[in-house]
Formats: structure tokens, C-alpha cells, sequence
């Protein structure tokens, strides 16, 4: 008889039974949730549903009020901090630059997890900066104050940090929000090119649905801090879900370019 090696799957996220507060305030409720390993994920949802407040359980920034978070089946609230930090980078929402910090200075901060005290700045770390830099295409802008720089090369560094991190697993909060819709597409761009070429799991918060069906390979939709939908975007987004989810009467049509769905709203009847 053939034994078949079924290969485990890597970085893996999953919720159960998540619950998530701010006081007594219950944002994300009972989230049972599995997020694939190895593929681009957009996290969708209306204003206020939770969307943010999940990123931050899944990356142990918030403590879950009941339920477990696990990596590759590992509670992560038992995993050590640098250990975690080694196989999982965040971008938060609307990071804080500390001052006058130079683009360089900031992607150097990605390799805190993989400092020890006393230990000299190694060839192996460099590496790993001119990489993320390479990558984000902010190499020619190394000596730059990030303060000094577009929102869109502001958020390239940001991810060159996140890069440099140098984990296999990647959380990006809203990393399109207050970008030009030129600006979107190179970020998008971006995550999908570290997805294909570098082999990176991305999870992302999004607004824009056209933009989650086209970049993500699996969608997931909140709504009212609960799960309404998870799965292929051609499976997930229907003009039943989006009318239901976010009210918005709309029909869903192939993308001219891609084939992914589209979602068109109904015209008001004047």
C-alpha cells in the first residue's frame, strides 16, 4: 500500500469562536474563519463591521474576549513576540512616522524581531533592507524623509518595512485608503507581484470591491461583526450579497479586463 504525504499548509490563519471588544462594546462576535495559506485574502465589509478591529485580533494587538487565534494551528497569544514577529508582518492603518526618520532608517526598523542584544548590524540584515527596497521601488528614495514624501511613496516605504520584516505571512490595514486611484494600482500591483514572485501570503482590509475581486484570490465579507461570506470572489460577490451586506442595489457583471465580477449599482429612478 502507497503512503501519500499530504503537504502541510503554511501560514495558515484561523479563528473560532472570536470574539472581540473594545470595554463592553462587542465588535467581531463567534468568527469562525480559516484564511488559506499561500494566497492573496481581502477582508470586505461596510464602515464600522469589524474589518480593522479583526486585523488587529489576528496580529495578538488585540486580546480576544473569547476564542482562539492560531497560525498553522499554534495559538498565537502562546507564541513568544519575537517568534511571531518572525513569521508575521502588519501594516497598520495610518502608521505614525517617527520624525525626520529617513526612508532607509525606517525599512531598517523591519529587522527588530531578528536583533539580539549586543548583536552587530549583519550583511544578512542589509540584504534584507536593499531587498525591500528594491521590491517597493524605493531604493532611489533611501535617504528621504518619509514626511517629505507622496502618500503613495509614503506607503511604499511603509511596506519595504513590512518587507524587511522578512516573514512569509503579510497583514495590510486599508493600505489603499487616502491614495489616488494611479497610487491604488501600484499598491495593489505591488502586493500581487510579492504574492506571485516571493511566494508571500497577503491579507488585506479593502474598500473598494471591483479591487478586492480583481487582486484577492479569496474574499472574505464582514457584516455587523459577524461572517456573511468567505470564498472565490466569483463564488462570494453576487448582487444578493452586496444589496444585503451593503445595501446597495447593484447588478454584478464580468470585468471587461479581467473577468473577475464587477459590481455596478442601480441608477436612482428620479
Amino acid at each position: 500500500m502507497t503512503t501519500v504525504t499530504v503537504p502541510k499548509t503554511t501560514d495558515q490563519l484561523a479563528t473560532s469562536g472570536l470574539d472581540l471588544r473594545y470595554g463592553d462594546r462587542t465588535i467581531v462576535q463567534g468568527l469562525d474563519l480559516t484564511l488559506p495559506g499561500g494566497a492573496v485574502t481581502a477582508i470586505v465589509g461596510p464602515n464600522a463591521c469589524g474589518k480593522s478591529t479583526l486585523l488587529r485580533g489576528l496580529t495578538r494587538l488585540l486580546d480576544p474576549a473569547a476564542g482562539t487565534v492560531t497560525l498553522d494551528g499554534s495559538d498565537i497569544h502562546r507564541m513568544p513576540v519575537r517568534a511571531l514577529a518572525k513569521r508575521l508582518g502588519l501594516l497598520p492603518q495610518q502608521p505614525v512616522t517617527p520624525e525626520a526618520i529617513t526612508v532607509e532608517s525606517l525599512v531598517r526598523l523591519g529587522r527588530y524581531p531578528h536583533q539580539r542584544m549586543l548583536s552587530p548590524w549583519s550583511s544578512a540584515d542589509q540584504a534584507a533592507v536593499e531587498e525591500a527596497l528594491r521590491r517597493t521601488g524605493t531604493a532611489g528614495l533611501r535617504d528621504r524623509p518619509v514626511d517629505q514624501l507622496s502618500g503613495g511613496q509614503r506607503q511604499r516605504a511603509w511596506i519595504a518595512l513590512a518587507l524587511a520584516q522578512d516573514t512569509d505571512l503579510l497583514l495590510l490595514d486599508e493600505p489603499t485608503t487616502f491614495l489616488d486611484l494611479r497610487h491604488q494600482l501600484d499598491v495593489l500591483d505591488l502586493v500581487e507581484d510579492l504574492h506571485r514572485e516571493a511566494g508571500r501570503t497577503v491579507v488585506m482590509v479593502l474598500h473598494d470591491l471591483g479591487q478586492a475581486a480583481r487582486y484577492a484570490d479569496h474574499l472574505v465579507v464582514l457584516h455587523d461583526g459577524r461572517l456573511a461570506a468567505a470564498g472565490p470572489p466569483g463564488e462570494v460577490l453576487t448582487a444578493d450579497l452586496v444589496e444585503r451586506v451593503f445595501q446597495v442595489p447593484c447588478r454584478v457583471i464580468p470585468d471587461p479586463e479581467t473577468g473577475t465580477p464587477l459590481v455596478v449599482p442601480l441608477a436612482r429612478r428620479r
